[in-house]
C-alpha cells in the first residue's frame, strides 16, 4: 500500500482541522470573544454580589469593572499563554479560571478559606482538562497543530 509523505507543515501523524471562516471573521472574534465573555462575568459577579437586592448604581459600576478587568487579563492570558509551553500554558489558563472563580465566589459571603478551596478544585480540574488538551496536540518537539 503507498502513503504519502508528510509535508513540512504538519508534524507526523497530525492533521490539521479544515479552517471554515476566513481571516476577517478571526480578527472580529478576537475582539468580540472578550467582551462577550467580560460582560458575561460582570453581570454573574454583579448579581452574586447584590443577593437578590434591588439594583444600584454600585452594583453596576462593581459589575462594569469587574467586567472590565476580566476582559484586560483574557486578553493579556490568551496573548502569553500562547508562547509558552505545554505545561506553562495550561499552569496560566488554571490561574486565570482559579482566581475568576475564587473571586466571584468569594463574593456569595462563603469564608475565605472555602472559597479557597472551591477555587483550588476547580483550578485543578481546569489544569487536567487544559494539559490534556495541550498534551495531545502537540508532537514530541513541542510543536503545535491548530
Amino acid at each position: 500500500m503507498v502513503h504519502a509523505a508528510p509535508t513540512a507543515g504538519t508534524p507526523t501523524g497530525m492533521h490539521r482541522a479544515p479552517d471554515v471562516f476566513d481571516a476577517r471573521v478571526h480578527r472580529i472574534m478576537a475582539w468580540v470573544t472578550p467582551v462577550a465573555l467580560g460582560l458575561v462575568y460582570g453581570f454573574w459577579a454583579a448579581e452574586i454580589r447584590r443577593s437578590g437586592g434591588p439594583i444600584t448604581g454600585w452594583n453596576l459600576l462593581f459589575g462594569f469593572v469587574a467586567a472590565l478587568a476580566f476582559m484586560v487579563l483574557y486578553v493579556a492570558v490568551r496573548t502569553l499563554a500562547g508562547r509558552l509551553p505545554r505545561e506553562l500554558h495550561a499552569a496560566l489558563w488554571t490561574a486565570f479560571i482559579g482566581c475568576a472563580f475564587g473571586f466571584c465566589y468569594s463574593q456569595t459571603g462563603a469564608s475565605t478559606g472555602r472559597a479557597v478551596l472551591m477555587s483550588l478544585a476547580v483550578s485543578g480540574l481546569a489544569f487536567v482538562l487544559l494539559f490534556y488538551r495541550y498534551y495531545t496536540r502537540e508532537d514530541a518537539e513541542g510543536h503545535r497543530v491548530r
